[in-house]
Order: C-alpha cells, then structure tokens, then sequence
C-alpha cells in the first residue's frame, strides 16, 4: 500500500540516494533526494514533509556521526513535529542512543533490510498522522469553544419578523446557502445563529467570521489554515475557519466588503467545496452550510462591477431581508423591556419601569443604529438613572447634527452630497421612492450614491 506521505532523503553517496529513491517511490507519494546537508533547511522550508531520512556522516574518512546529530538538531530546533530516521553505515549501539536522545525516531544501519526500513519508516509516518490528527482535534474543539458564546435571543412581536423566522425556520431544515441583507444593528447573525441551530447541523459547530476585519494577507490563512513554515510566523500547523466548519455552519459576516481577488479565492472553495491550506498542495473536502450577511446592495456593486456575480448566485439561493427597527416598531417596546432587565441586573438596579412619556419618546425616535443602539441608549439610561421609574431625560440619543452646523465648515462636494441625501432619506423616513422623487433623481442613481456614501 502506497503512503500518501512525503520524504525527504539526505545522503552523500548518489547511489544510496538512487537506491533508496528506486525503492521509496513505490511506497510514498513524494520522494525527494538532497547530498548536501546544506540544503536540508531550504528544501524543508519550501515543502511540507512528513519524514527525514538523515545519514550520519558527510566527510570522507569521519565516523563519529556528529555531523548527522548537528543537522538532527537543526531540524528538530524548527521542525520539531516532523520524524527523523538516522542510517549510517558505521553504526553502534552509543551513536544510535546519542540520535534517539537527540530527537531522532529510529537508527537504520548500512546496508538495510528493506524490510526494516519500510517498517521503520512506516511507524514513523503514522506516528506523524497522528500527532497532526491530535493537534487538529484540539484546534477545533478550541474553535467550538470559542463559537458556543451564549447569544442573545431573537426578541420579536411584529408581523414583519413573525413571516421573517417562519422562512428561517423553513430554510433551516434544507442545506441552501443563504444570504442576509439589512443595515447594521438589524440581528444578522442572530438569524443566522437561528438557522444553525434549527438545521439538521445543530450538534456542530457554528462559526462566525467578520469578512470586514480580514486584509488580503489575512484571507487565505484565516479561512483556508496553513502549514507549519508557509510564512513567517507560521510555527505551527494552523486549521482554518472552513476545516473548523465543517459538518456544521459558516458564516461569513459583512461579504460585501471583500476585495475581488479574495471574492475570487472564496467562490473556488465554495464551487470545488474544497480548500488547500497554505504551504500545502494537498486538497481537504470540505462539507459546510454558507450563510452570509452584508449590509450593501449586492446587486448594485454587481452592476459597477465590485461584486462578482458568479459568487452571488453562489451566497444567495434563499435571500432574507431584515427590515430596520423603525419599520418594525412592535418589536421597539420588547426588546426595551429585555435589556432594561438585563443592565438592571449587571448594574444592580432592581424594579427599573419606564413611564409612558419615555415610551413615546424611544416610539417615535428613529433608530439608525437599529437594535445595537437601542441596546447601548438603555444601558446608558440604567447607568445614569437616579429613580426607579425612567423618565424622556433618561433616554439621551445621539442626535445627528443640524443642517445648519452641518455646512458651517468648508467641505467637498461629495461631503455636501452625502449630507444632502441622509437629510433628505430622514425627512422621508427612509421611503426610497419618496427621496428619490424629493431629490429629482432615479432610484437606482439613489442606492448608488448610498452604497458609494455608505449611508
């Protein structure tokens, strides 16, 4: 049976190395040779090996094995997990105990059994896998625990949310990708936490990944993992996001801000459903259920071609809009109540009401920041409140700043534009169709200068 693993095999004398190559490469799926110790680190920098086959003795006429035990060092001083396997032809009980003390697996004398020395080599790689499969078990235990945080529960009463949960509870028990719009604050990845956790993947993992904190240099070593020695820092063996994932949920948060070449590396995986970790040329299945989020107009960057439309049909086989908390004022009153009991217990403030003037108040306040900010406004109000019964004064919302002090300072035309159009869409309450029409602009022209503003 052929070995998927790779080694590498330093020795001096070139027909060795052709002997052993002759009879390896039926046995392992790489085989490479090397007869200057020099290139030893270079060549375990370059590819990820699974084995060393080291001789002890490089100079003519010396025997004592030092200059194999000075490059075992080497080795292990960088690539202490991979398994070295010493040969020598002057070999003796003393020098094979120096080697096995200093790291190495096993001691072959010259000339070998071939037998022996599959055995040998053999034991050693299985070693290998196993220690690679312990270190990756406990990378995603490490990532389970980091993804099973407790989550606030969805706090809903209004029409709008009741239809929403009844699809997210329909597409939960099927494995299509799914697509979350809505501004910031909406609950996406609460919805998104719903669908994990009434699919048939409920019993593993659900992770989460902000797309908008990862650059370029990021992307691929965050979602893919990487092999020990791929850059720099790489020290270890690292499992990413996708391998983490699998059998359970990814979701990828804020996908409208990725660049288009990460769009391009994200749609191979997904097509191919397999990924290559970096440093590695080996494919990993992967099985994950997608769901993503953003709080852009896919379809419009689509349209100026910052958005790839092959990887939209990809994300958004069943599309869930969350409306904003002003078009859902049903909820407003729950959720309220929800945090008001929640910070009343953090900040040890038993019994807090709020009256009904402070509930016309919060009504008819308009929530840009959406539930995010609803929750921030009433654990500042718990903070600062004096009386058990919260009043209007209690409840301080950041109010966006008057026209007039808004153009009293020099700005750009885009500064200016940007303005003009979050007056208008507050004047409107947001009504697209009515903005537009108050603005003298077509709606399509409207979400563009949106999205380009990041309104």
């Amino acid at each position: 049976m052929k070995l998927q693993g790779k080694i590498i095999i330093i020795d001096d004398n070139q027909s060795v190395l052709n002997s052993l190559k002759l009879f390896l490469k039926y046995k392992f799926s790489q085989v490479v040779t090397i007869s200057n110790p020099n290139n030893i680190l270079p060549e375990l920098q370059k590819t990820s090996f699974d084995l060393v086959l080291l001789d002890m003795n490089f100079s003519a006429g010396i025997n004592s094995g030092n200059e194999g035990l000075f490059w075992l060092n080497q080795i292990k001083q960088i690539y202490c997990d991979v398994p070295v396997v010493m040969i020598t032809a002057y070999g003796y009980s003393e020098l094979a105990v120096k080697a096995i003390k200093a790291g190495a697996f096993d001691f072959i004398e010259k000339p070998w059994s071939n037998q022996k020395l599959l055995a040998t080599l053999k034991a050693a790689f299985e070693l290998r896998k196993s220690e690679q499969k312990v270190k990756e078990l406990e990378q995603q235990k490490e990532q389970i625990i980091k993804s099973s945080v407790k989550t606030t529960p969805l706090i809903y009463k209004s029409d709008e949310m009741q239809k929403i949960i009844a699809l997210v509870d329909k597409v939960a028990q099927t494995n299509a990708n799914v697509l979350i719009l809505g501004e910031n604050g909406t609950g996406k990845e609460l919805i998104a936490q719903r669908i994990h956790k009434m699919s048939k993947r409920n019993d593993n993992v659900f992770m989460s990944v902000d797309m908008a904190s990862l650059n370029e240099n990021l992307f691929e070593s965050e979602l893919f993992g990487y092999k020990k020695g791929a850059f720099t820092d790489a020290k270890d063996d690292r499992v990413g996001k996708f391998e983490a994932a699998h059998g359970g949920s990814l979701f990828l948060d804020e996908i409208g801000n990725l660049s288009y070449f990460m769009q391009a590396k994200l749609l191979s995986a997904l097509q191919n459903r397999e990924i290559s970790r970096l440093g590695a040329t080996e494919k990993i299945k992967i099985d994950i259920r997608l769901i993503s989020a953003t709080n852009k107009n896919l379809e419009i960057l689509v349209q100026e071609n910052l958005f790839r439309e092959d990887l939209l049909y990809r994300l958004n086989t069943v599309k869930i809009i969350l409306p904003p908390l002003r078009d859902r004022k049903k909820d407003i009153i729950p959720l309220v109540n929800y945090y008001l009991k929640i910070f009343a217990e953090r900040y040890n403030k038993p019994n807090l009401k709020v009256n009904n003037k402070a509930v016309d108040k919060i009504l008819s306040y308009h929530w840009p920041g959406n539930i995010r900010e609803l929750k921030h406004t009433i654990e500042k109000a718990v903070i600062l409140c004096e009386q058990n019964v919260l009043t209007p004064l209690d409840f301080i919302f950041d109010k966006p700043t008057t026209t007039s002090q808004q153009f009293d300072k020099p700005l750009s035309l885009n500064e200016a534009e940007k303005i003009i159009i979050k007056n208008a869409l507050t004047r409107n309450n947001w009504n697209i169709s009515e903005t537009a029409k108050e603005l003298q602009v077509g709606r399509q022209t409207l979400y563009r200068k949106i999205e380009k503003y990041d309104i």
